[in-house]
């Protein structure tokens, strides 16, 4: 557990920085310090990539990004300040949903997307729409078939081949993120046309995912009908 400092030591308010005012280590997180313990409340609110000590980049690495939800966590986790000042034990409070909410997005395919583009000066979803062209001839004809099945009853040939069309779905959700990963690495410059390629791409991928959780939800019921 970290301990207070004495009085007349620099203030845990600092994190901003790239160096402990304590031990003077290079920064991992603006959160604290993974040499001395020393816990922080950044001057600023960190982005997603910087509560991580990672540069803004959509290609990051998974498994660093777990390793290091891992080493900060254990840091700062308010279980290990319980009987620490009052001050310190909300800091951790803090720096724990602030370090939970960053890994949220990061983790997260389509929203670390999300959060890139806008960075970068991109168009939001509600600015930019559109769907890539060459998707929307298969997005009609998705939209057909799970109209079709919707109306069908459970127990129909028409829900039974809904499996079938399940296959097809994840593996286009699954080639779109690859195009969006091929739009935004590397990292666009600001403004950048690519940015308006990579929305057209992430909005392809949120279809495909509400279109996935409707085929889902008729298969359940198809299942409880048998």
């Amino acid at each position: 557990m970290v301990t207070p400092q004495p009085e007349g030591s620099p203030q845990p308010s600092d994190g901003n920085q790239s160096g402990c005012p304590y031990c003077e280590q290079r920064l991992e997180t603006p959160f604290c310090c993974v040499s001395c313990g020393q816990l922080f409340r950044p001057a600023e609110e960190p982005t997603p990539f910087e509560a991580f000590g990672l540069p803004l980049n959509y290609g990051l690495d998974g498994e660093e990004l777990d390793r290091r939800l891992l080493r900060f966590s254990r840091l700062v986790h308010p279980d290990f300040f319980a009987t620490a000042p009052e001050e310190q034990r909300r800091i951790a409070e803090e720096s724990t949903a602030a370090l939970n909410g960053a890994f949220e997005i990061l983790s997260d395919d389509a929203r670390r997307a999300d959060w890139v583009i806008g960075a970068l000066g991109g168009p939001s979803a509600q600015e930019e729409k559109q769907l890539p062209r060459e998707f929307l001839m298969e997005v009609l004809e998705w939209g057909e078939r799970i109209e079709e099945a919707r109306e069908s009853p459970p127990g129909s040939e028409t829900r039974a081949a809904l499996d079938g069309l399940v296959s097809t779905l994840s593996r286009r959700r699954g080639q779109s993120l690859s195009q969006l990963n091929a739009a935004l690495v590397p990292p666009p410059t600001e403004r950048d046309p690519r940015l308006t390629e990579a929305r057209h791409r992430l909005n392809a991928v949120h279809y495909l995912g509400r279109a996935l959780a409707q085929l889902e939800a008729l298969r359940l019921e198809q299942a409880s009908s048998r």
